[in-house]
């Protein structure tokens, strides 16, 4: 196993970068993950580990399969410069990010549309909660927020090995599911229907947009249906990746 000792190791200079610049990271189409879930379902995910980083103190569960990847032991000092946790296991794994053909996207048959959701969090939330509902892509259109911060990676716990998460832009994506006959649904208040009156759904693409200004005007102009989750409290909205969970399930549910 290689072992690195000095925090300016060009190595773990470019793991720093991965860790704390979207720009380098959309330029290398590189990411890190932390912790033992995490770098556990990264392992799971063959093809996406570039290096497994241990830090010396920390021992790895017996069960997991490390013959075929780059181990680097490293020291607390450099375990410490790609922390991004305050309680770090001391485990790290540098991953490519996917790509996917069109031949790979003729199969989607379900989609999640994210328009201009800024939150980390949320859009970590909604991934995780379009890996459990069954859903086939997530589409995230300008504006969004990175699926690779960290704290995106964090808030999906795992997801981003489990189903395809896209940069694109979502009046393509628009087109093309259109040109499928898949059904478009946006989600608004104006114009709207109340969202249990759609579906369930063998084939659909659900459009979700900024918790302040909402899903563009020019996506909602091309939906086939706009739907709204009907509010019975005093509260003024939902959160955004609360709403897309339950309309997610109204329509993917079997």
């Amino acid at each position: 196993m290689k072992r690195i000792e000095s925090t300016q190791n060009a190595l773990v200079k470019h793991w720093k970068k991965l860790a704390t610049s979207k720009k380098d990271r959309d330029k290398s189409e590189e990411f890190l993950v932390e912790g033992f879930h995490l770098v556990e379902e990264a392992i799971k995910s063959e093809g996406t580990v570039i290096h497994l980083i241990v830090r010396e103190d920390v021992e790895l569960p017996t069960n997991w399969k490390t013959d075929n990847l780059q181990m680097i032991e490293v020291t607390k000092a450099v375990a410490k410069e790609l922390v991004e946790t305050e309680q770090s296991q001391g485990v790290f794994a540098h991953c490519r990010q996917p790509n996917y053909s069109e031949a790979t996207t003729d199969s989607w048959k379900k989609y999640l549309f994210i328009d201009a959701v800024q939150d980390p969090g949320n859009i970590g939330t909604m991934i995780r909660t379009a890996d459990a509902a069954g859903i086939d892509a997530v589409i995230l259109g300008k504006g969004c927020a990175d699926p690779y911060n960290p704290k995106t990676v964090r808030s999906a716990q795992g997801s981003h090995f489990h189903l395809p998460i896209v940069k694109g832009e979502l009046g393509d994506w628009i087109e093309i599911v259109k040109s499928a006959n898949i059904k478009l649904i946006g989600t608004g208040l104006q114009n709207a229907v109340d969202h249990y009156s759609v579906g369930p759904l063998d084939e659909f693409a659900i459009i979700v947009g900024n918790e302040g200004s909402g899903v563009s005007a020019d996506y909602l102009s091309k939906s086939d249906e706009i739907v709204k989750i009907p509010i019975y409290g005093k509260a003024e909205s939902l959160n955004v990746a609360i709403a897309t969970g339950i309309l997610l399930y109204a329509y993917g549910k079997k």
